[in-house]
């Protein structure tokens, strides 16, 4: 089963859950081997039940109910994108002609670090996430939900796709939680609790792209920084029971290298042991870690797909798709 979906064009399957969903492995196999066009012809209730097996008969309403969802895009732009204005306008160029319903995800760390200096706070980071004291929470509240994202917000309406710039505390769309003290205290961090899909929804429902930042609130009035990598993959776990839910990291990177030095090293696919093995040989590390934890979650919670790299592996389906096996006929990499 693993060899027959893989051979399939990884963008002509809409969830790789739909097929691992199957319960019988020959009928999985025979699935996978059908012309993706096949399936999705299979448009009415009626023409389900003129299938003989009650089995495939189960199988593909599966496959037809998932179908019926709505395309939705979810785009995670990295710090370095942001500080580079050529590349964030032909990114924000590409993400823009994205069909369909779009949401756009986006912090600022950076820009935040630099202008802490410029006014005499030293940035404190632990294992690629930020510590935020009560004087970085002012800088980052300032940079991510005031400069970033109107900046953000700006260019896409400049190009024609008609972008609204939110906090999670605007229409109450992340309510997150103080993380609490453990062996780090990492201050005015924010643990997502709940997203409210409704308003974001409606937002998409009516033509609008919602472009967050990585600023939540808890409710009671505190603004929480939290990371934005995070605050991607748990919209999609959210969105995912509303839409087909398509998430995209996109970073300075073609996807995630085994070599930084060489663009040519690029795994194509990465599954959880792969993962593993990699980042215990430290070829993965740092801030790629609680990355590739947050997409390998949504991935796992249904999202259709995730995907990760730069604007152009992106564009050219050569980024670093995640899946759940890498047991494929070809070279990986």
């Amino acid at each position: 089963m693993r060899r027959d979906v893989a051979a399939l064009h990884i963008h002509s399957i809409h969830s790789i859950h739909s097929i691992h969903s199957i319960h019988s492995p020959d009928i999985r196999r025979d699935v996978a081997a059908l012309h993706i066009h096949s399936i999705h012809s299979i448009h009415s209730i009626h023409s389900i039940h003129s299938i003989h097996s009650p089995d495939i008969r189960r199988d593909v309403a599966a496959l037809h109910i998932h179908s019926m969802k709505k395309t939705l895009h979810l785009f995670k732009i990295g710090g370095a994108i942001l500080e580079d204005n050529k590349e964030l306008e032909e990114t924000l160029a590409f993400f823009s002609n994205l069909p369909g319903r779009k949401l756009l995800v986006h912090g600022g760390g950076r820009r935040a670090s630099r202008m802490s200096r410029q006014l005499g706070i030293e940035p404190k980071l632990h294992e690629g996430r930020r510590i935020t004291d009560a004087a970085t929470l002012e800088v980052v509240v300032m940079v991510y939900a005031g400069l970033e994202n109107k900046k953000v917000v700006s260019m896409l309406q400049a190009l024609g796709c008609n972008a609204i710039g939110l906090s999670g505390a605007d229409g109450n769309v992340i309510l997150a939680a103080k993380r609490p003290v453990k062996d780090i205290d990492y201050g005015y961090v924010g643990d997502v609790k709940t997203i409210n899909t409704q308003s974001l929804a409606a937002l998409l429902e009516a033509g609008m792209t919602p472009a967050l930042c990585a600023i939540t609130h808890d409710g009671k009035g505190q603004l929480l920084n939290t990371n934005a990598d995070t605050i991607a993959a748990e919209l999609a776990i959210a969105l995912t029971a509303q839409y087909q839910a398509n998430l995209y990291y996109c970073f300075e990177k073609p996807g995630v290298m085994t070599d930084l030095d060489n663009t040519d090293s690029v795994i194509r696919f990465l599954d959880p042991e792969l993962y593993a093995a990699y980042r215990q040989q430290g070829i993965i590390a740092e801030g790629m870690i609680p990355k590739l934890d947050n997409a390998f979650r949504a991935l796992k919670a249904g999202a259709a797909s995730v995907q990760v790299g730069d604007r152009k592996s992106l564009a050219l389906g050569r980024a670093t798709q995640l899946v759940w096996t890498t047991d494929f006929p070809e070279s990986n990499i």
